[in-house]
């Protein structure tokens, strides 16, 4: 009788499971902590990666920031190490004065240059995007004057626009007479707001040409298929799916035309009513020492700034836009 209740145990013993080598012999398990418990006990290590950038971020731009709050209401020379609190005093100055509030009046030159820079850049990359003949050199010849150097610029057309230049002589062949372009207050923004957009457009141009890239080649082929013209193609399939981008641009060149600075202040200092938000701010400041409306000017700039990015935002949400 012994034998078969031996080998009964020794089957039983066969079918049990293997013994955890995780567990002690008391129980308890050896492994280690949970994922859930390792997540939680690592949730700072992203912040490791960002603090370096943080912190100059904070450093360098909201503390200045903060700082340039507080000077607005002040009275400080830039020098001086007393500042006297003053309250909106320099705020009231900077809108009740007309020879500080007429610089907005010369950014609409600006406004209305970028509304023909974006434009003719969407043209240049909607024409240059199909199978032009040449394109690969036309788009070199666009993009090349946003990598000259904003001093180079602001010399070159300086002669370009100098009574007896180039575009004097130009003129001269159909019969027209020279102008003092950047003497004549009533050419001066024109002119410069010129030279922005053969500047910029290019800049634009290849933001445009490479969203236009990316859209699928299927949906060109299905507009074709249905009899679509190449305006048709732009504004039912071109325009619709850049939409982020021209509303990227838009913002770019509004915040742009009110802070323009090189060209204005290379060519004419801010002289016959050519001077922009930006230089006046530096002249209040380092001319003048009159450090605290120069900051309450930056602090106008910003708000205008932002208010028309969010109104912007507002008006035109980004909306994802389907490719299919």
């Amino acid at each position: 009788m012994s034998a078969p209740r031996t080998a009964g145990r020794i089957r039983s013993a066969r079918t049990l499971p293997p013994p955890d080598p995780a567990r002690s012999p008391q129980g308890r398990s050896r492994r280690g902590p949970s994922p859930r418990r390792k997540a939680g006990a690592w949730w700072f290590t992203p912040w490791l990666y960002l603090l370096a950038p943080l912190v100059l971020l904070v450093a360098f731009t909201w503390l200045p920031v903060v700082d340039m709050f507080s000077y607005s209401f002040t009275d400080w020379d830039g020098i001086s190490p007393t500042r006297n609190w003053v309250g909106l005093s320099n705020y009231t100055d900077l809108f009740t004065r007309p020879q500080l509030f007429q610089v907005f009046w010369v950014s609409l030159f600006y406004l209305g240059a970028s509304v023909v820079q974006i434009c003719a850049a969407l043209y240049f990359a909607t024409v240059l995007s199909f199978d032009t003949r040449l394109r690969n050199l036309f788009k070199g010849i666009l993009f090349f004057p946003y990598l000259i150097n904003g001093v180079a610029v602001g010399f070159v057309f300086l002669y370009f626009f100098q009574p007896g230049g180039t575009l004097d002589t130009v003129l001269h062949w159909f019969g027209l007479g020279p102008h003092l372009w950047l003497g004549n207050p009533h050419l001066v923004n024109t002119s410069l707001a010129g030279v922005s957009v053969w500047r910029f457009m290019g800049l634009n141009m290849v933001l445009f040409l490479g969203a236009i890239q990316s859209i699928p080649p299927q949906l060109y082929e299905a507009a074709a298929l249905d009899g679509a013209s190449r305006w048709q193609q732009f504004r039912y399939v071109i325009a619709p799916s850049i939409r982020p981008i021209i509303s990227l641009s838009v913002i770019l060149a509004i915040s742009g035309s009110l802070s323009v600075f090189e060209i204005p202040f290379i060519m004419t200092g801010g002289s016959n009513n050519s001077e922009t938000f930006v230089i006046q701010t530096i002249k209040l400041a380092f001319n003048f020492n009159k450090t605290g409306l120069a900051s309450a000017a930056a602090v106008v700039l910003l708000a205008i700034v932002l208010l028309v990015t969010w109104v912007q935002r507002l008006l035109f949400p980004d909306e994802r836009v389907e490719q299919s």
